[in-house]
C-alpha cells in the first residue's frame, strides 16, 4: 500500500496548528480549556484558510510551482479564503440578526431558545493568519517530514 502525499499531511497538519491555537487563544482570554475549539469554525487563526495554504504550499514544494497542480491548489486556497472572509462571515451577520429577532419575539410567543452559530466566518486578519500558518506549516512538513 502506497503511503499519503505529503501534500495531505501538511494540510491535515495546517488545519490542527490552526484549531490548536483557538484553543489556546481562549485558554489565554478566559482561562479554560475548551477542546469544542478543535471542531469550531470562526476564530484566530482560520483553520480553513491554513489547510488550504498548506494544501498548495506543501503542492509547490513537492511538485513545482509551476505545475499544474500547484495551481489547482492554489486557486483552490483563494476560494477557501474568499469564501471564509465573506460568504460565511456574512452568514454568520445573519445569524446575529435572526438570534435578535428572535430573542424580541421570545417574549411576546413562546418560541424555542435555540441560538443559531454566530461566529461562522473570518476577518481578513484571521484569514490572512491562517494563510501564514498554512505557509509555515507547509514549510515545517517539507523541511522534516518529506523524504
Amino acid at each position: 500500500m502506497e503511503t499519503l502525499h505529503p501534500s495531505f499531511w501538511a494540510a491535515l497538519f495546517g488545519w490542527t496548528i490552526a484549531q490548536l491555537a483557538k484553543m489556546v487563544n481562549c485558554f489565554i482570554e478566559s482561562r479554560r480549556l475548551d477542546f469544542s475549539y478543535m471542531v469550531s469554525t470562526g476564530g484566530m487563526p482560520s483553520a480553513h484558510s491554513a489547510m488550504a495554504a498548506a494544501l498548495a504550499t506543501s503542492l509547490g514544494l513537492c511538485e513545482g510551482f509551476d505545475s499544474p497542480i500547484f495551481a489547482l491548489g492554489a486557486a483552490f486556497a483563494v476560494v477557501v479564503m474568499f469564501d471564509a472572509q465573506s460568504v460565511r462571515k456574512a452568514a454568520g451577520e445573519q445569524a446575529k440578526l435572526l438570534n435578535s429577532i428572535v430573542d424580541e419575539l421570545l417574549h411576546e410567543h413562546h418560541l424555542s431558545e435555540t441560538k443559531l452559530k454566530e461566529l461562522l466566518g473570518h476577518t481578513r486578519l484571521e484569514v490572512f493568519m491562517g494563510c501564514l500558518t498554512g505557509i509555515a506549516t507547509a514549510a515545517a512538513s517539507f523541511r522534516f517530514i518529506h523524504p
